[in-house]
């Protein structure tokens, strides 16, 4: 019988996984734009664990592997930024992204309230447009990230949560 992928709250101890798991699934986004600057790739260890400590923080296991991730913090507007969800590439397709986003949502709704949630992704990626589309956001704005990629911001009211796959 095979193991089943888990969502939970990261601990501290996890910050080392999560940053190496950014690492190896932020490669083709990378790849998409031509940029190996963008900020999932460039970012620290001690930021991570710096966001661990202080952001609403999700992991998805397999057994004792980290899988995947996502991060949100309630910005001053009271909107939730979530950001930086990713799920290791052979796991990619089968509702764990969407399963993250959920327990994000949830947790920076109900536990630091939060009115709406807002999220981007660079214009060319299709699979993660085409996920956050599928769970009720809607593209309300275009930004130019600080590494030089367009993004496409889109948003969604607090309360509507992603239904898992």
């Amino acid at each position: 019988m095979g193991m089943s992928v888990t969502i939970s709250a990261a601990a501290e101890q996890d910050a080392e996984q999560i940053f190496k798991l950014q690492y190896l699934c932020f490669q083709s986004e990378a790849a998409l734009y031509g940029n190996y600057r963008i900020d999932p790739l460039v970012q620290t260890l001690d930021s991570v664990r710096q966001e661990v400590a202080g952001d609403c923080v999700f992991v998805a296991r397999l057994g004792d592997e980290v899988v995947g991730s996502v991060r949100g913090r309630v910005t001053e507007d009271g909107a939730a930024s979530i950001g930086k969800l990713c799920v290791h590439p052979r796991l990619q397709g089968h509702g764990i992204g969407a399963r993250l986003l959920r327990a994000a949502e949830a947790a920076l709704a109900e536990e630091r309230g939060a009115t709406k949630f807002r999220l981007h992704t660079g214009h060319r990626s299709e699979g993660n447009l085409r996920l956050y589309r599928r769970v009720g956001y809607e593209a309300v704005g275009t930004s130019q990230g600080a590494d030089g990629v367009p993004m496409i911001i889109l948003e969604k009211p607090a309360g509507t949560y992603a239904k898992t796959a």
